[in-house]
């Protein structure tokens, strides 16, 4: 059977550029445009051989038992905290992610929402635009990021990549993993708590899951303390959303930068309301360059596979 004639799912509206490659390669079905999710599902189990979709909307239990013949899920993102990975197991269920391609846009984005939290600059482009001024002196000063310490929790590939552009801005780095890494000099604690009291800035770039949920609780924000930052942009389960919100109403951390959020897309109007916290949209790895990538890489994850070759990233 030649590539064009495998029948997919997509879960997701993916961009025109990912969307025109797939349509290229594959038959396929927007589960997600359909009035009647179950009943279309009815009608292309026979058929339907592979799921394309986003690691944040997964594909469930459900989803898999319907569709007998499916064969592999391939997901444009590097989590798969959404899909089931037991039934995926059950259902002898190939899962495929992709990683690396956006190691560079996610890092990129953490130093920049530290730069950002560091100098004020949204709180000062707002004095600019709507506040009278005169001189420099008379915008409050902000933090240098020289000579401060930034904390990664989950200093992997994207971690290293963070790690490295705060370097270039004079920071030191400390980090915590569930183990010690031999490869780097970097100051490692064997706990987030004990990180967060002995760094500036805490930067959250681990997986999310069970394993990390609320690994940023109240005894965390407390350690890193009245003059200290917390930028998250791994996974919002990770940290205590309500336990932090206490934190930045009553001043125990300095601020916040969030990118994503314990229950996306809500988030507390606590943290829209709050003036040292700035917010973003689940952002990381949204580039045209990067999304781009993500797609290719999730098409080639179905194109080997239905080719009879190994999947370039599976997930395990």
């Amino acid at each position: 059977m030649s590539g064009n004639q495998v029948e997919v799912v997509a879960l997701i509206d993916f961009p025109e550029v990912t969307d025109k490659r797939l349509r290229e390669n594959f038959v396929v079905h927007n589960l997600y445009e359909a009035d009647d999710q179950a009943a279309m599902l009815k009608e292309l189990a026979p058929r339907v051989r592979g799921v394309a979709t986003m690691g944040q909307i997964g594909c469930t239990a459900e989803i898999m038992a319907a569709l007998p013949n499916l064969e592999i899920i391939s997901c444009y993102a590097v989590g798969v905290d959404a899909v089931d990975m037991p039934a995926a197991r059950e259902h002898d269920v190939i899962v495929t992610n992709t990683p690396d391609v956006l190691n560079d846009c996610v890092a990129d984005l953490a130093v920049g929402l530290t730069i950002s939290l560091l100098r004020d600059i949204p709180n000062a482009d707002h004095f600019v635009r709507n506040e009278p001024w005169y001189t420099p002196t008379d915008y409050p000063l902000t933090r240098a990021l020289g000579g401060k310490t930034l904390g990664v929790v989950g200093l992997g590939r994207i971690g290293m990549g963070a790690a490295k552009r705060a370097q270039a801005f004079g920071m030191n780095i400390a980090y915590h993993n569930r183990s010690k890494r031999d490869d780097v000099d970097f100051a490692y604690y064997a706990s987030p708590a004990e990180l967060a009291a002995n760094c500036d800035v805490m930067v959250l770039l681990c997986p999310g899951g069970p394993a990390t949920q609320h690994l940023i609780d109240k005894d965390v924000l407390d350690a890193l303390g009245p003059d200290g930052f917390l930028v998250s942009i791994s996974r919002g389960t990770v940290v205590d959303e309500a336990a932090l919100v206490d934190a930045l109403v009553n001043n125990r951390i300095a601020g916040a930068a969030m990118d994503v959020f314990e229950h996306e897309p809500q988030v507390p109007d606590a943290l829209k309301q709050a003036r040292n916290v700035i917010l973003t949209p689940h952002m990381g790895s949204g580039t045209r360059e990067t999304r781009a990538a993500m797609g290719n890489l999730m098409i080639d994850n179905l194109i080997a596979h239905f080719s009879g070759k190994p999947v370039l990233t599976r997930v395990e």
